[in-house]
This record gives C-alpha cells, structure tokens and sequence, in this order.
C-alpha cells in the first residue's frame, strides 16, 4: 500500500494546479486523472479561455491579481506561453460596472470607458451600442498549454502524475487518513484534495455536505475570422431589453488557428457526465448563429465549429473551496473559474495546510440558506 501526503483526485486545471503549489511546497503529492492526457470530456481542453479581470467583489479581484503573477511564474518555469494580455471588452445592459470599474481601480488594475463609436473604430470586427468597458491587462489563455504546463511543472518538482487511473471511492479513515482506491491499488494520504469537476458529487457523496452542484453541456462554436484587420480583444456582452431571445449573455474571444469563439454562458442541457452525447442543441445553436450574425460582422456566422464542454455551477455561481475533515474540495467553478486557476491551486495547498479559505468560498454559506 503506498502511503502519501496529499492525494490529488481530478488532473484538469484546478487539480493540476493544486499539485504544482504541493510540489512547491515540497508535498510527497500524487496526481490521479481519469483519463488520457488531452482528453475532452470535462471542463479544462481547448486553446482559450477568457482572462477576464471584470470583476467587483473584493476576493475575487483578489485572486485575479495573485493568479497573473502565478500565470507568469508558471511561464517562466516551463517556457510554455499561456497567457496573451489582448484585453477584453465588456459591453451591453450591465449595471455592475461602474462597481467593477471602481474595484479594478482600487486593486490597481486598468479600465476604461469607451463610447460606443471609439470603440468600434477600434475593433471592426465587433458591434457596440452601448459603452465599453475596456480592460487591456485581461486577455486570452490557452487552456490545453496551461494544463500541460502545470502537469509538467509539477512532475518536475517530484509530484507523481498519473493518468488513465479512474478512482472507485474515497474512505475517511481518521481526521489524518484517508484511502483511495483505484483499479490496481488502495493509496493511502493525510489528505486529499477532490478536483474531480462534473464527477464532483458523485465521489463526494455522503463524505462532505455538498449544495446541488448542476451538470451542464456547454456548446460554444468557433466562426471563421472574416476581419483580421486588428488584434481581437475578448468580449463579455450582456443582453439588453429588446434581447429576449439570448439565452443569457455572450463571452468569447479569438483562438488562434480556429476562429472567434463565442458561446451562451450556463445555459446548456443538464447532463450526466459520463451519458454525454457531445453535440450541440440545435436551437440554441441556431441561436448563436444570429448572436455572431447581428453582432460579429468581423466572423462569419455561416461557417461554425461547435464544441462541447461542461460547466459544474454551485446555486450561488461562486467557486466552492473548503476543507472536510482530511477531505479538501474545489468544486463548482460555474463557467468562470479558469482565469483564477494558479491562484486556487495556492488556495487549496493552503487549505492542505490548515489555512483556510476567504469566507467567500466556504461550504458553510449553503447551510446558511
């Protein structure tokens, strides 16, 4: 029987991450992922995601702030380049901002407020009717290189990953033992930390007191890039009045060699993650074609790559990062979690230590309610 420190159950963005801190900090840590590297089946593969720093809530900005530091320390560790600072654009009926403009202010990062007419001078390729909040240290991240580097990363400072090792169950031994069982061995660790995304719940069962953690297939499509005639910026655009055929707001951003990705943000069919059928809804792809149609002149809406991914939202929409026992949970990232991922790796050793979580993040708010 092999006897860790931490046992990391789930090797995508947050578990990858969480690993990379322990090696750091000098863990005897296990990696254990489900599936073969660059699989596609959860919430961590592609080539980008949003590094979106619109945020007003002061953990939050927090995090943002700690998470580009670590995405650079990341870089220079492995010479991988993950983060491209593009800027985002942030437009439509959205009544936060001038909250989110203060605390991005107050944390020190930059924004500013464009009209509409600058801003389309700016970047053709989009449409505006209201005023932009432009953010130029936000960006793009490729999301496949950022797992591969924190996998890499972590192996290199003595962290055992391992793929294609499916968990079949978790027993709390005592407050400084727990055993987890695989296909070929029982390991056995002080503690373990369960970053398992759409499989969260069903591991988790009857161990920690999780709140209904929804499932869903997110279908986002790439359309072909017709205007190349300026640096695509990200976008998160939200509906207004006359809108009520959106499912809900629109984020995206240009991937290199695939298209300008855009996609609904939450609102796919609930599934079981291991009865996916990987396709989009026809509607609300329909729906999407009109969104790039209306609203992307720089894309063309006609010629569409749709991809599959899943979302795990908490009833709240905000990140679940907490301690059990020996147990250490990070759950529940909602569709927005992978911008912050080096800083909830930090976040989870610290928990691991003992360390706990802002306030923000804690199991106990669902008992609360």
């Amino acid at each position: 029987m092999t006897h860790l420190d931490v046992i990391v159950l789930g090797g995508g963005a947050m578990g990858s991450a969480a690993a990379w801190e322990l090696a750091r900090r000098g863990r005897d840590v296990a990696l254990l992922e489900r599936f073969a590297p660059g699989h596609k089946h959860g919430a961590s593969h592609g080539a980008s995601r949003n590094f979106n720093v619109a945020y007003a809530e002061p953990a939050h900005v927090a995090l943002l702030v700690e998470a580009e530091r670590r995405w650079r320390e990341l870089e220079a560790e492995t010479g991988a380049r993950l983060l491209d600072q593009v800027g985002i654009v942030n437009h439509g009926d959205h009544p936060e901002l001038d909250d989110v403009h203060d605390a991005l202010e107050a944390a020190g990062i930059p924004s500013a407020f464009l009209p509409p007419e600058e801003a389309a001078r700016r970047w053709p390729g989009l449409r505006f009717e209201t005023r932009v909040l432009f953010t130029p240290t936000a960006g793009r991240l490729d999301a496949d290189a950022s797992v591969r580097a924190l996998q890499q990363a972590s192996a290199e400072r003595g962290a055992d990953v391992r793929h294609e090792t499916p968990v079949r169950g978790i027993r709390v031994v005592d407050d400084d033992l727990v055993e987890v069982e695989t296909d070929s061995e029982t390991l056995t660790a002080r503690r373990v930390v369960v970053t398992a995304g759409a499989w969260a719940s069903k591991l988790l069962g009857g161990l920690v007191p999780l709140p209904p953690l929804v499932v869903t297939q997110e279908q986002p499509a790439h359309f072909a890039v017709l205007d190349t005639s300026f640096e695509w910026p990200g976008f998160n655009h939200r509906p207004g009045p006359g809108d009520d055929w959106w499912y809900s707001g629109v984020y995206g951003m240009l991937t290199p060699g695939e298209g300008v990705k855009a996609g609904w943000h939450g609102v796919g069919p609930v599934v079981d993650p291991d009865a996916r059928d990987y396709r989009p809804e026809p509607v609300q792809f329909e729906a999407l074609r009109r969104y790039a149609r209306e609203w992307l002149p720089g894309a063309d809406s006609e010629r569409a790559v749709a991809i599959s991914c899943t979302y795990t939202t908490t009833p709240d929409s905000v990140f679940l990062l907490d301690a059990v026992g020996p147990v250490v949970v990070g759950a529940g990232f909602s569709g927005h979690g992978f911008k912050f991922t080096p800083a909830i790796g930090r976040v989870l050793a610290d928990l691991v230590d003992g360390r706990p979580s802002p306030d923000v993040f804690h199991l106990a708010r669902f008992a609360a309610r």
